[in-house]
Formats: C-alpha cells, sequence, structure tokens
C-alpha cells in the first residue's frame, strides 16, 4: 500500500472526525480536503461515506450509558420505548429522501463550489438561530426526554437538508432543533443520537452498492481512515459538550462564512484549483 496515500487517508479521517458533529459541514470539508490532496473519485466517495463509521463509534462510546440503559430497559421501560421510538422516527425521512434523491445529489452537488455557497448560507442561518435565542426565545423542550414524536418528525425532516454538500448535517439537526424549540443542549444530545443510525446506514449501504469498487487491497485504506476519524471525532464530542453548556454556535457561524467566501474567491480567480471531488 502506498503510504502516502495511507497519509491521505489519515488526513481525511482528521477531518472527518473534527468536522462530523460541529455544524460546520464533515461532507463539504471532506470534498474540500479531497480536492486540495488529489483525493477524488468514486472509491474516495465511497471511503468519506465509509469513515463517518468511525466517527459513530465515538458518539456510541460518550454516551455508552444512555444507550446501554435504553437497551436494557426497551422491552419494559416506557421512557425507552419513546426515545427509541423518537429516533427511529427521525432518522425515516432522510432514508426516504436519500433514496429518491441520492444519486442525483452526488452526480450534480458534489463540487467546491456548492459547498463554500451553503457554508455561506448556513453562517447567516446559525446567527439567525443565536441572535433569536439571545432575544429571549425560551426553549419549549429541555431533554431529549420530553421530546414529542412530532420534534422528532421535524427534527429528522430539517436533517435531510444534509443531503446538500456543505449545509452540516449536525448544523441543520442542532440549529433545527433549536428553532422548533428544543434547548441548545437538547438538540445537540438529539443530533448525535440520530446521527447513529443515520451514518451507520449511510455508511454499510454505499460500501453494499459500490462493493465492485472495492478489494482486499483497500482494507488499510478504509482502516486507516476509521481509526482517525474514531480518535478525532471522540475528543471533538466531548469538547462540544462542554463547550455548549455556556457558549453559543456564533463563532462557526462566521468560520463558515469567510471560509466559504475564501474558497469562492479563489476558485473564481483562479488562485486555488478547487477541482471537482
Amino acid at each position: 500500500m502506498d503510504l502516502l496515500l495511507l497519509l491521505k487517508a489519515a488526513i481525511m479521517g482528521v477531518v472527518e472526525g473534527l468536522t462530523e458533529f460541529l455544524p460546520i459541514s464533515s461532507t463539504g470539508h471532506l470534498i474540500l480536503a479531497g480536492a486540495l490532496l488529489g483525493f477524488h473519485g468514486e472509491k474516495a466517495k465511497v471511503f468519506d461515506i465509509a469513515i463517518q463509521t468511525g466517527a459513530i463509534f465515538a458518539v456510541i462510546l460518550v454516551y455508552w450509558e444512555r444507550i446501554k440503559s435504553t437497551i436494557i430497559e426497551l422491552p419494559t421501560e416506557r421512557r425507552a420505548q419513546k426515545f427509541a421510538l423518537n429516533v427511529i422516527v427521525g432518522f425515516l425521512p432522510a432514508v426516504v429522501l436519500a433514496l429518491i434523491f441520492g444519486k442525483f445529489i452526488k452526480a450534480h452537488l458534489f463540487t467546491p463550489t456548492v459547498v463554500a455557497t451553503t457554508f455561506i448560507l448556513g453562517g447567516f442561518i446559525i446567527l439567525w438561530a443565536e441572535k433569536r435565542s439571545a432575544s429571549g426565545a425560551v426553549a419549549r423542550v429541555n431533554s431529549v426526554d420530553e421530546m414529542t414524536v412530532m420534534d422528532a418528525l421535524k427534527v429528522g425532516l430539517v436533517q435531510c437538508l444534509a443531503m446538500i454538500p456543505g449545509t452540516s448535517r449536525s448544523g441543520a439537526t442542532i440549529i433545527g432543533g433549536m428553532f422548533l424549540g428544543l434547548s441548545r443542549k437538547t438538540a445537540t444530545d438529539f443530533s448525535f443520537f440520530l446521527a447513529i443510525p443515520t451514518l451507520i446506514g449511510a455508511g454499510v449501504y454505499s460500501l453494499y452498492k459500490e462493493r465492485a469498487l472495492l478489494s482486499t487491497a483497500d482494507i488499510p485504506l478504509f482502516a486507516v481512515g476509521l481509526v482517525f476519524s474514531f480518535i478525532s471525532a471522540w475528543l471533538c464530542v466531548r469538547w462540544l459538550l462542554k463547550y455548549i453548556s455556556s457558549n453559543s454556535f456564533v463563532p462557526f457561524a462566521y468560520y463558515r462564512i469567510v471560509f466559504g467566501v475564501i474558497v469562492l474567491i479563489t476558485a473564481w480567480t483562479g488562485v486555488v484549483s478547487w477541482s471537482e471531488a
């Protein structure tokens, strides 16, 4: 296996892990990082989706006590049954729309220009949400256990916006949840829980669908990406949960806007060759 290729896989894994659960779009950053590293093509797209599983293992580890208690209590406890139902309901819209529009989106929207544009738009939406929160809007739901099935469905529908590269799955669910009346902590927690079936399902489906592109020689490449994705995501999730206890998402909004503008300017002027991923 080419050591340079493994190094690229490690870098992509770190990018995935650090950006998957922040409202800045992991897919967008992977597309841009892939363009700069020359790591693109059909196999690279499968790789980008597959290594999300490593990041999800980090979430499972961080939330293991809640996940374990839910599994144990599921046959008898109403709270566990309601929580599991909400996660399933929130997960289903993405499944349906991904099956309908997934192929079109991959073919036409996975470009640096699209990503940069959605970076900027998403940044302004985050600023809007935080301004609304700062103006005194009171959260209606302060715990994932207080969420109704309709709350879960609405968050699930908002999550579908993340099918557009650069939108950010975490950003859509967290900020969308805040608009829907969830507290910042509740929206973040549910976003993480919703990520488990969403990203594992996407990874397994992508690997199965594109299995003809892959061989046993690709195992080291994917393994390196998964390991680095897991480690960086674990560190990121633990930091984010502490961060949101006393901070807003405003810095991420400005980051999105500035970074998006830089990509657009360098792409239009030719300073940087942002080739399609």
